[in-house]
């Protein structure tokens, strides 16, 4: 009886195979609800997809548009960095008395002219490194400490009397000059005719 119950459970497996819908292996017309589902998942899909491309779009052009119009000095800005500009470049223009007094090895001479018409030059610079745009500040402040550093050494072997280093000197004296000139922005180098 136990061999008999087994077949019978065997054909009745064999024999029932619950019916497999068409519609989920076919595809195309009358294939049933699922392809149009599908259908409807896809073009979901792609507009999301284009929906996110529209919103990174957007994004990004709001972004562009911050950063160009934070790389720009405003005119108030522009104005200040003249003014102090004119007093560095005046000093910068007596660059050539000042190497005839190194070339003289004039001592106390060289000291009044470092002392006076070139004192401000330390304080010009700072306020117009304050004024920049912060990615070029941290080259002008490198490049004025060069120049402070020379210009005190330059101090001080007119107060040794060390001709040789006067002479020395002088050239990173004037190297400084020239390299801060450079970090001025171009509107304040064409308005003071630097260009």
């Amino acid at each position: 009886m136990a061999v008999s119950m087994s077949k019978a459970v065997q054909q009745s497996q064999a024999v029932f195979q619950p019916p497999m819908p068409q519609s989920l292996f076919a595809a195309g017309e009358g294939a049933g609800p699922v392809p149009a589902a599908n259908g409807l998942f896809q073009g979901l899909r792609t507009l999301l997809m284009l929906l996110l491309a529209v919103v990174l779009s957007v994004s990004l052009v709001a972004c562009e548009g911050q950063s160009k119009a934070a790389a720009s000095i405003s005119p108030d800005n522009i104005a200040a960095i003249e003014r102090q500009a004119v007093g560095f470049l005046a000093a910068r223009d007596r660059l050539p008395e000042l190497a005839a007094l190194v070339n003289d090895r004039n001592w106390v001479f060289t000291r009044n002219l470092i002392h006076g018409p070139m004192q401000e030059v330390s304080r010009e610079m700072l306020y117009i490194n304050r004024l920049l745009l912060p990615a070029d500040q941290p080259e002008a402040e490198a490049r004025a400490n060069k120049l402070k550093t020379a210009l005190a050494q330059l101090d001080e072997a007119a107060r040794l009397q060390d001709g040789e280093a006067l002479r020395k000197t002088y050239i990173k004296v004037a190297s400084g000059f020239g390299l801060y000139a450079q970090v001025l922005p171009e509107q304040v180098k064409v308005d003071l005719k630097q260009v």
